[in-house]
């Protein structure tokens, strides 16, 4: 299918839109202070990953600002350092201030004219709507791990949104779903036979930073490298 033969986009947000990574290694500076050496921004990043997808596993319940404190403070085990619990508090109420990639904004208003725009993300309801400000439009319908009582890549997420979708009339074949992670998105969409479009935010880079190694390359209907990409091809057809 085309691009322009989809009704909607879902788009992942953190890593897709955001630009977690810098807000990550921007707001872990008060715990890599404290160490004697300065560690490679991606290994601090994949120890990230390795204690945020456990966490999400095996507490599904918790809502993304106490999940990240505790991800704060394993890490900070795993190094051998005492924090202040003030902390891992600050760190897990800091997505709201994670910075936008600078093409979001931009690249989301051109798709609205398009398609219905909608999110399918791994965080809480208020940490996304301090987000969903930097992002500058309104989405035709939200979904975070909150509402679903899970994390990506739980199969209960996507089916969570499919199925809200389809109680609007969206067939599973309208919708396009786009993310940067292979890990949270890009896999579960394979299985659930969702047309995909990758953001290969890190394509200047090795490995896959604050995402966990997927253990296969999963495949994609679309890949671009930018949020402005994937406009532009829009507007092009």
């Amino acid at each position: 299918m085309k691009l322009t033969g989809y009704k909607v986009l879902s788009f992942d947000c953190y890593g897709t839109l955001i630009d977690w990574e810098t807000g990550i290694l921007e707001n872990l500076c008060p715990l890599i202070q404290k160490l004697d050496y300065s560690p490679i921004p991606d290994k601090v990043l994949e120890t990230h990953a390795k204690f945020e997808a456990k966490t999400q596993s095996l507490h599904p319940d918790l809502k993304y600002p106490q999940l990240l404190s505790r991800v704060y403070e394993q890490i900070a085990a795993e190094w051998n350092i005492n924090i202040d619990p003030n902390e891992s508090r600050n760190y897990g109420n800091s997505v709201g201030a994670w910075p936008v990639f600078d093409d979001s904004p931009s690249a989301l208003k051109t798709l609205k004219k398009h398609f219905q725009l909608v999110i399918l993300s791994n965080v809480d309801n208020s940490s996304f709507t301090k987000s969903n400000n930097r992002l500058e439009v309104e989405f035709d319908d939200i979904i975070t791990a909150e509402d679903v009582g899970s994390y990506k890549p739980n199969p209960n997420n996507f089916r969570f949104m499919l199925g809200k979708l389809a109680q609007k009339g969206i067939e599973k074949h309208e919708i396009l779903h786009v993310a940067e992670s292979l890990f949270h998105d890009h896999i579960p969409a394979n299985k659930f036979e969702l047309d995909n479009c990758r953001i290969y935010r890190r394509h200047r880079k090795v490995g896959y930073g604050a995402t966990k190694n997927p253990g296969k390359m999963p495949t994609f209907n679309f890949g671009f490298n930018s949020m402005k990409e994937l406009a532009d091809a829009v507007e092009n057809m």
